[in-house]
């Protein structure tokens, strides 16, 4: 099961919602403190995490897959986001520097593949960030957050899925150790939650971060076939 998008927007307009974003989103910004004339890319709902960028880089993008669903963003000025398949993105070959995935490895119907796309559009030496809930976390298992859907994925997991897909990684990290309650004491000491779980007990995060760089001394092999194309339409579109 995918949540939505308007579930994801739901989520980070809450208390424990803007908790999230700004625990993760201190983490992605100690990774790319600087992105000054670089393409940037988001894969999911990657819009809250996505806004510092912009003034800096030289273009950034959201693509939102089919399933997930997509909207506007930014609210001012042209729109940035895109609905897309996943596993076929409408990019060229080497196009983007920096790639950041979230609230979607999960709940795509083949990481793999996505992956093997996001290495097809990334340029050589390019940095992704994968954001994932953590198999042993909580978070993984509360569904009223959207890191409670889809696969976790433990350390190993992932390592291996990077390495089968021709990355290497070149940092990990964890955030989200508090639990996901949205009380008093838990949206006041958030930082500090993560301050001591990161001492005391590091194998909980509620997410898993890794940041990885393309290798380009092997490719990746051609796809037998090609997929055929998903029929989109509008997000909010009536049925029928």
């Amino acid at each position: 099961m995918t949540p939505d998008v308007l579930d994801l927007a739901s989520f980070y307009a809450e208390r424990l919602g803007g908790v999230a974003q700004g625990l993760v989103g201190a983490k992605l910004a100690a990774l790319w403190p600087r992105v000054t004339g670089d393409r940037v890319l988001g894969l999911g709902y990657a819009t809250p995490y996505l806004a510092p960028f912009l003034p800096h880089a030289e273009r950034v993008l959201n693509f939102m897959p089919a399933a997930q669903g997509v909207m506007n963003w930014p609210s001012e000025g042209g729109n940035l986001a895109a609905l897309v398949a996943d596993d076929e993105l409408p990019l060229t070959d080497s196009s983007i520097d920096r790639i950041l995935v979230i609230h979607c490895l999960e709940t795509a119907s083949n990481a793999r593949e996505t992956l093997r796309e996001l290495w097809r559009v990334l340029v050589p030496g390019g940095k992704i960030v994968i954001v994932v809930p953590n198999r042993r976390g909580i978070w993984a298992r509360v569904e009223r957050t959207p890191f409670g859907y889809g696969r976790p994925f433990s350390r190993r997991q992932l390592a291996t899925l990077l390495r089968n897909t021709e990355f290497s990684e070149t940092a990990w990290s964890g955030a989200l150790f508090a639990p996901p309650f949205s009380s008093r004491l838990m949206i006041q000491n958030g930082r500090a939650w993560e301050r001591a779980g990161e001492m005391l007990w590091p194998g909980f995060a509620g997410v898993q971060i890794v940041e990885a760089t393309k290798l380009v001394y092997q490719g990746l092999p051609a796809r037998s076939r090609r997929r055929h194309q998903p029929a989109f339409r509008p997000a909010l579109a009536p049925p029928g």
